[in-house]
């Protein structure tokens, strides 16, 4: 848990760089969120002293990440509630760690998808000054006139350009990180970096990442070169959240198959409805309900993949 964390803090650190304080307040909300929720709901009572269940990690990795996936211009009220929903909801009512089915990051991010759906889509420019904070930020829950108020330079995402106005961003922005997104989605030759790191490291099974991207790259291009209407594999691969939950979200030990085959059927699954949802559905981005469309199915997909017993 603390490895990933510390490979997530450099996709924190680039959030940092290229939206500024915006982006440590949003981090430090929904992580805050995460934390007092697991301390609250399976702190106490588990055998660790004060702390409780804090020790083993899992409530600050889910709010970083879950932060990570947020707009830089978002409510700070709003990043915290996503962190109580994705420790409440996504963890402790399964009965905690290693119990739950669906990412818990991703529920807190598809409850405030559902519940806050202007504010999650409203994207600001990177590189508008440290210092510089969108109203919004600090605007007080509930308050309708403040939540959607954006003082800096408001943008499309490359997915929104190239699904509503046919126009493929370049690949170099799109691995620098200079374009609109969430906060830890931009720099795309980063999270490979991280992604390799923790391949390395051994921390996942490499065939959940690379099915993925593979299955991405392979459906993407048969699409392309049936019609150029479609984008490129190459702006499929680099574009939006797909490396990013590829290397922090499909690869969560407990929200996804354990066997071989399973793994190999998992991201295979996710590449496939994140190309059907980019190209065929009204949103521009699907990895989020890619991702718990297939953690909904890992448990039939590890009852039906499991190796034969030996003798048996």
């Amino acid at each position: 848990m603390f490895e990933v964390l510390f490979v997530s803090l450099a996709a924190a650190a680039s959030a940092v760089y290229f939206f500024g304080l915006c982006a440590i307040l949003v981090i430090l909300a929904a992580t805050a969120g995460a934390v007092l929720t697991e301390w609250v709901t399976m702190g106490k009572g588990h055998g660790a002293g004060r702390l409780g269940t804090l020790r083993d990690g899992s409530a600050l990795l889910t709010g970083v990440l879950l932060a990570l996936t947020l707009p830089p211009s978002i409510p700070l009220w709003i990043a915290f509630l996503g962190g109580v929903v994705a420790i409440g909801l996504g963890k402790a009512i399964w009965g905690g760690l290693g119990q739950n089915i669906f990412n818990p990051a991703l529920v807190g991010r598809a409850f405030l998808q559902a519940s806050f759906p202007t504010v999650i889509t409203t994207w600001t420019e990177p590189g508008q000054g440290f210092f510089q904070l969108p109203s919004s930020t600090l605007a007080w829950p509930l308050m309708k006139d403040t939540t959607v108020a954006i003082d800096v330079v408001a943008t499309a995402t490359p997915l929104g350009m190239a699904k509503f106005d046919k126009v493929i961003t370049p690949a170099e922005p799109l691995l620098i990180g200079n374009v609109a997104g969430s906060l830890g989605e931009t720099a795309g030759l980063l999270l490979l970096v991280c992604g390799i790191w923790l391949g390395v490291r051994r921390i996942f099974d490499w065939r959940l990442p690379v099915a993925t991207l593979v299955s991405v790259a392979v459906f993407g291009s048969i699409l392309y070169f049936a019609s150029h209407d479609y984008p490129n594999p190459v702006f499929m691969l680099c574009s939006g959240g797909l490396l990013f939950g590829t290397v922090f979200m499909v690869t969560d030990p407990v929200t996804t198959p354990v066997t071989p085959r399973g793994a190999w059927i998992f991201g295979i699954g996710v590449g496939l409805l994140v190309v059907l949802i980019r190209l065929f559905g009204g949103l521009p981005e699907g990895v989020m309900y890619s991702i718990l469309l297939m953690n909904a199915a890992t448990p039939l997909i590890n009852r039906y993949t499991q190796p034969r017993v030996f003798g048996g």
